[in-house]
């Protein structure tokens, strides 16, 4: 039996477009993987711990193979426990929306936890970066309020997908599945709703083999 995380980045509830995609898509999931476990993370209601001066300095002692101590230990143990939650999950599905061309800050302020040495990812002796995460698969619902997808031409303004595909590469993760839904303002609302009909048929195709 499999566990899945489901890490939701949009604050907007039952009017976000990433949001209605996951839950069609974990729908699905549910029919086909009824003994599997689903876990959703909201972001927006539930944020990662601060990583402020003592979480840095803990990172730190760590990179140079030293244990925190004292209030940096009580700031760790935050966030490796946060780490716990992601390590414990056999599958993630990430639904974000794009926000100035990025990433909403509470997904960015979750990434910035938990990739960590030690715990997420390690250096090899040979000066190597290993991902401690492989072997997970990954979806990623990705609403967009215009077009951002090849030969729109404004790819190269996209720092969500490529980013987070950098990301999840570093940790090890290299089975990741795309589903975009765009573009969800930029050409008025009748184009949102058949936006948000395309990518619901495909996080229904899709969700039975994840």
């Amino acid at each position: 039996m499999a566990h899945v995380l489901h890490i939701q980045a949009s604050p907007r509830g039952d009017e976000s477009f990433s949001i209605r995609t996951a839950r069609a898509f974990l729908e699905a999931y549910a029919k086909t993987h009824p003994g599997d476990t689903i876990e959703t993370l909201d972001l927006a209601s539930d944020p990662p711990p601060p990583f402020r001066g003592e979480a840095a300095g803990a990172k730190m002692r760590i990179l140079g193979g030293q244990a925190p101590a004292a209030e940096q230990a009580k700031a760790w143990a935050k966030v490796t426990e946060t780490i716990r939650r992601l390590k414990k999950a056999d599958k993630l599905l990430v639904s974000s929306p794009m926000w100035n061309f990025s990433l909403p800050y509470p997904l960015k302020h979750y990434i910035d936890v938990v990739v960590q040495p030690g715990e997420t990812f390690r250096y090899t002796p040979e000066g190597k970066v290993e991902g401690l995460l492989a072997g997970r698969p990954c979806i990623l619902i990705l609403a967009r309020g215009g077009r951002y997808g090849p030969g729109t031409g404004a790819a190269a303004m996209d720092f969500q997908l490529p980013y987070l595909k950098t990301v999840l590469g570093f940790l090890g993760i290299e089975k990741v599945g795309v589903i975009l839904i765009e573009p969800t303002a930029a050409e008025g609302p009748d184009a949102a709703e058949k936006a948000l009909a395309a990518a619901v048929a495909d996080a229904r195709r899709k969700a039975p083999a994840f």
